[in-house]
């Protein structure tokens, strides 16, 4: 089973618009959609929740009230004030607490104890277009990479399962955590730019983390037809860098209209955009049939 990780780098560069219908086209593709903090795949895909599993990502202080003698070790070690008195003895408030365990360990009674705390869920659905795995963080949560990285772990097991070819994940935008844990076994990363200097910028950073997983990098130039010099510049970056370019998607107010009816922009009626990505596709599709690569480190997409 491939995997193939559509990154940006930015935000608002089209990955997600890309992703729908790369999953339309596919048909039969697990999908998982790793922007966990602000999940919107689901908004075009119209998956039909299954099965809903509790995350518990981080840990919260709790103080026994019983066991507890005021003597004020926690409150005064903890750095993020989340200790108060309360009726002589010290309780922690659950929305300040970051789960340090510094309170616990200087507790000279052990009268703190560490515990799991709800970070988010991860739901498992069934779409038009394949399984759909995918999470949400609770506010306030900081523990993104780490969802992400259970969202892909039952994709995968449920990529086995099917005996899939694909699993397509969409990855957050930017750098950080979660696409990181996006691109962690990933074989191949599809980043979607756009012709500005801000998104070159992004894009060498993006491809640099990309390799440092070994991921091999793609790239498709979104909007390209709005500054044409500043696209050229991007595929010259890619030549020089030997990363294939798939596609110059133009711009195509249809795609705008295709979000609005909550569809893939493939199946949202001919236009230029989608038979861009039609085009996208079918180069992808040719490199061995989207059949797992060759081991990691060996050359698996060629221009």
């Amino acid at each position: 089973m491939t995997e193939l990780v559509v990154v940006s780098g930015k935000g608002g560069t089209g990955k997600t618009t890309v992703v729908a219908s790369l999953a339309a086209l596919a048909r039969d593709a697990v999908i998982a959609d790793c922007d966990v903090d602000a999940a919107n795949l689901h908004l075009l895909l119209h998956p039909q929740v299954e099965k809903t599993v509790s995350y518990e990502g981080s840990e919260v202080a709790e103080v026994n009230p019983a066991m507890c003698t005021g003597c004020g070790a926690c409150a005064e070690s903890c750095r993020f004030a989340a200790v108060v008195r309360r009726n002589g003895a010290h309780a922690v408030d659950p929305l300040s607490c970051e789960g340090c365990g510094v309170c616990a360990a200087v507790c000279p009674e052990k009268a703190v104890k560490l515990s799991p705390r709800l970070s988010g869920w991860i739901y498992i659905s069934k779409s038009p277009y394949g399984t759909v795995v995918h999470g949400e963080l609770r506010p306030g949560e900081e523990t993104s990479g780490k969802l992400v990285s259970q969202v892909k772990m039952r994709a995968r097991e449920i990529g086995r399962q099917e005996r899939a070819d694909l699993l397509l994940a969409d990855g957050a935008p930017g750098i950080g955590c979660p696409v990181i844990a996006s691109l962690s076994g990933a074989h191949a990363a599809l980043a979607v730019t756009e012709p500005s200097r801000s998104a070159l910028h992004d894009l060498e950073r993006v491809v640099a983390v990309a390799r440092q997983f070994r991921a091999q990098p793609l790239v498709v130039i979104n909007k390209a037809d709005l500054a044409p010099d500043l696209a050229d510049e991007i595929e010259l970056y890619a030549q020089r860098e030997g990363i294939p370019v798939l596609a110059r998607i133009p711009y195509d107010e249809k795609a705008v209209a295709a979000l609005v009816a909550q569809r893939p922009l493939v199946e949202h009626g001919d236009s230029p955009a989608a038979e861009a990505i039609r085009a996208l596709w079918e180069r992808l599709t040719a490199e061995r049939g989207l059949k797992t690569p060759p081991s990691i480190g060996a050359s698996r997409w060629t221009t």
